[in-house]
């Protein structure tokens, strides 16, 4: 049976409850957002004590469905004030789901200046005081809890970055292969780091399988819905070859791939940096070239990247990284951008903002662009040892460009814009004004159409349509993260017709239900509205649905683009 764990860190207590008739329909995002919403003060400090961090697995985590291995994190976000909500594969996902957790509430914040770990299994939760691995970083507590729990254990953890609270600190897990992934964006390392929390552990020895009201319904439209993943050349063929870095030469291509601090749209380099040498030099050197990044992934658009020795350097290498310490910060060797990628993953620190961080902090003049040796420097001796100015760069663009004078600091509500340039995709722009999160390619990825002709063709030079196109992405995006599925099922769901209803065939086979493609629809709408409604309790209003002004002045090469939607024609977005 379903159950609902809280921890309260005030007096390290534990309950179990069980789930609420109104949150019993609800997984993934749509739980976490739901929960967020009820309970947390809108107004609160992010870092207070009134703040909760909640864990939630899809409706279809724990499933032999492919590629449903994901789990939301939840809390409001201390980088941009809003709601947050952010996914990441690995184990923990599936190991909660066979645990019967439906969502883990994490509340309060210690009296005591204790840190404690939290270990999950058939018995419930156990708090326990944490001496030893405070101050590491994430793949040295990875190494230690697996020799001290057994290399099965699933693992939550937060590096340096988190404990020293930085806003831009992710929670990390474990994958199969004891690598890391991240619930990246908005800070939610530091929300942890503020409950005293270094690390969570999950054993779910004894557990039974998720069970699953109609088998043979499920195995049927599973395998539709696999075979529509690997029929589709986006997420069958590039994504697997590629990784998702293959888009480096197509931004590029399209003149939308922001270079130098966002004053280009080009990188002269692309090329060293491209999905296709990426290939070439993975291959060449015994890492993979393929990758999952949970258990049943059939895309498995991850890799693993090793060094000219072929030792381990860094893996889920992808493309919005290599883009920000690559075009962004105008470094075009990978050997460099990769010891970066392993140091955020050790540091536990999202990789995109501090990518973007370091364009701004380069136009500070704090290093001269180019600098990939500046880049490492920074990190391991400024940032991991949280010094004066490593808080600030480990605070984001925002924090490096109020702190430096900056005024092309490419945020919204305060979080760093990825790998895609508004001016030159238009769709992309809408996502980034109007998302409840901050800027965020993947809350509803128009680059799929926009770019790469995936569900039709919408011009990303001219506005027509966009504001449509982001509205009915997010709307989508928010239902497809709430059933435990990776955003890539996007691909073949907007191309192949079998396979949308496969999908919502599958949980109404999971639950004995019968949902029609316009519940999911409507759980989308559901979602997003509950979101806005939590940031306007915060103090947002439709003013911060706005990209910074630079991008209306500064016409973008080669297209000259600039973004020239009105403030009313962006509003248009809520209109549903």
């Amino acid at each position: 049976m379903d159950k609902i764990i809280r921890v309260n860190m005030a007096d390290l207590s534990t309950r179990i409850e069980a789930v609420p008739a109104e949150w019993a329909g609800l997984g993934g995002r749509g739980l976490t957002s739901t929960i967020v919403a009820a309970e947390v003060p809108p107004t609160c400090h992010p870092l207070g004590p009134s703040n909760k961090l909640v864990f939630a697995p899809g409706l279809l985590t724990g499933t032999p469905a492919a590629n449903s291995g994901r789990l939301s994190a939840g809390a409001k976000s201390p980088l941009t004030g809003t709601i947050k909500e952010s996914n990441a594969g690995g184990t923990a996902a599936q190991m909660l789901a066979r645990l019967g957790i439906k969502a883990l509430i994490i509340e309060g914040i210690p009296k005591a200046d204790t840190w404690y770990s939290l270990h999950v299994s058939m018995d419930g939760v156990a708090v326990q005081e944490e001496t030893e691995l405070v101050g590491k970083g994430n793949f040295a507590v990875i190494e230690a809890l697996e020799a001290r729990l057994g290399k099965k254990t699933g693992i939550l953890t937060i590096g340096p970055a988190g404990e020293l609270k930085m806003t831009a600190a992710n929670i990390s897990v474990k994958d199969p292969d004891s690598k890391i992934r991240s619930h990246g964006r908005g800070g939610l390392g530091a929300v942890m780091g503020s409950k005293k929390i270094k690390f969570i552990s999950i054993n779910d020895e004894g557990a039974p399988k998720v069970p699953i009201a109609d088998p043979e319904k499920f195995r049927t439209a599973s395998r539709a819905f696999a075979k529509a993943l690997l029929d589709h050349p986006v997420s069958g063929e590039g994504l697997p070859t590629y990784g998702t870095n293959v888009l480096v030469n197509i931004l590029h291509e399209a003149g939308g791939l922001p270079t130098r601090n966002f004053t280009a749209g080009q990188f002269d380099s692309h090329d060293k940096i491209s999905g296709e040498t990426l290939h070439e030099t993975i291959a060449a050197r015994g890492g993979k070239t393929k990758h999952g990044c949970h258990a049943g992934c059939i895309i498995q658009c991850s890799q693993v990247y090793h060094d000219k020795e072929g030792k381990y350097v860094t893996s889920g290498f992808e493309y919005e990284t290599i883009w920000g310490l690559g075009a962004d910060c105008c470094v075009d060797n990978l050997d460099d951008i990769a010891r970066a990628d392993n140091l955020m993953d050790d540091i536990g620190i999202d990789s995109i903002e501090t990518a973007v961080m370091f364009g701004v902090a380069m136009e500070a003049g704090i290093l001269p662009f180019g600098d990939g040796k500046g880049i490492i420097r920074l990190l391991e001796e400024e940032i991991a040892k949280g010094t004066a100015l490593g808080r600030i760069l480990g605070g984001g663009a925002g924090s490096v460009g109020k702190a430096y004078g900056v005024t092309r600091v490419p945020v919204v509500k305060n979080q760093g814009i990825p790998a895609y340039d508004p001016r030159s995709v238009k769709g992309i722009g809408i996502t980034y004004a109007t998302s409840t999160m901050g800027a965020d390619h993947t809350a509803g990825y128009t680059i799929a159409t926009n770019i790469l002709n995936v569900g039709g063709f919408v011009d990303p030079l001219k506005k027509d349509g966009q504001v449509e196109l982001s509205r009915n992405l997010q709307i989508a995006t928010a239902a497809v993260d709430s059933t435990g599925m990776c955003i890539f099922v996007a691909f073949p769901a907007l191309d192949i017709p079998e396979c949308l209803p496969a999908l919502i065939d599958m949980i109404n086979a999971r639950f004995g239900i019968s949902l029609t493609g316009d519940d999911v629809t409507n759980l989308g709408k559901y979602i997003l509205k509950t979101e806005r409604q939590f940031n306007i309790a915060a103090g947002f209003t439709s003013e911060h649905d706005r990209l910074p002004e630079f991008f209306k002045s500064e016409p973008v090469a080669p297209h000259n683009a600039v973004w020239d939607f009105s403030d009313a024609e962006i509003d248009e977005f809520w209109n549903f």
